[in-house]
């Protein structure tokens, strides 16, 4: 564990969290789920256009659990089988939007800014829930767009951001190469009238789906997934290339 908060450390230092962002015509979703008693992890990443959200390709994988559960260091848990299922899309995106933390985490390294940086992508953190930090949400409006500063430790984290009229909030966090302000303005272009915006929100029903599909089967490949294409659109990067 000091190792990967180590690692946390060292790699926050290189995040940037003004924009450096390309002309953004393609958003993935990314997800994880697990199996503790099967001892495996699930991922996929869905590929749309943007910003119409048309499908462009879908890919899952599926892998061995090797780190344990320790909130604040889920990136080295989620993060390989998520960039198995990444490795496999034929387009590349513009822009990550991933369902986990970006720097409002602990230690102001979490899953968007670890797969962020590995990726060298734009990456917001969606996260359902928070995890560290402090938000007037009895100040928060209830119309769609309506948001407040999520704080902790003197500084501004991400915020609590309403995605639809009278819904639950969820927290959008910067990951990497994108400012707050356009995180919000990106995750907003994103929705379609469901609490989470659509690539992360069908990104998570994919897992749900893979995960199901798994059951009662043991796999210890850890490049098992698949892939489906919605339209045939040249690959403009790969995955693997950015990690290695």
């Amino acid at each position: 564990m000091a190792e990967a908060s180590a690692i946390q450390r060292r790699l926050r230092s290189r995040l940037v969290l003004v924009d450096a962002l390309p002309p953004v015509r393609v958003v993935a979703g990314v997800d994880c789920a697990y199996d503790p008693a099967a001892g495996l992890a699930f991922a996929a990443a869905l590929a749309f256009a943007f910003p119409s959200l048309a499908l462009l390709d879908e890919a899952t994988a599926t892998a061995p659990l090797t780190f344990p559960y320790v909130p604040g260091l889920l990136s080295f848990r989620e993060g390989p089988v998520i960039l198995a299922a990444v490795d496999r899309l034929t387009v590349w995106p513009d822009l990550f939007l991933v369902g986990g933390p970006g720097i409002a985490p602990p230690r102001g390294f979490g899953l968007a800014s670890h797969l962020g940086l590995l990726l060298d992508r734009p990456s917001i953190g969606c996260a359902k829930s928070r995890l560290v930090g402090a938000a007037d949400t009895a100040r928060l409006g209830r119309r769609r767009g309506a948001r407040r500063a999520l704080r902790f430790e003197g500084r501004t984290v991400g915020v609590v951001l309403r995605t639809r009229d009278g819904g639950r909030p969820i927290f959008v966090s910067p990951g990497h190469r994108v400012s707050l302000a356009t995180a919000v303005r990106l995750v907003l272009r994103c929705c379609r009238g469901a609490r989470l915006p659509e690539p992360t929100r069908l990104a998570d029903r994919a897992v749900g789906r893979l995960k199901a599909g798994a059951g009662g089967r043991e796999s210890g490949d850890a490049g098992g997934g698949e892939r489906q294409s919605g339209a045939s659109v040249p690959a403009g990067g790969s995955a693997s290339g950015a990690v290695r």
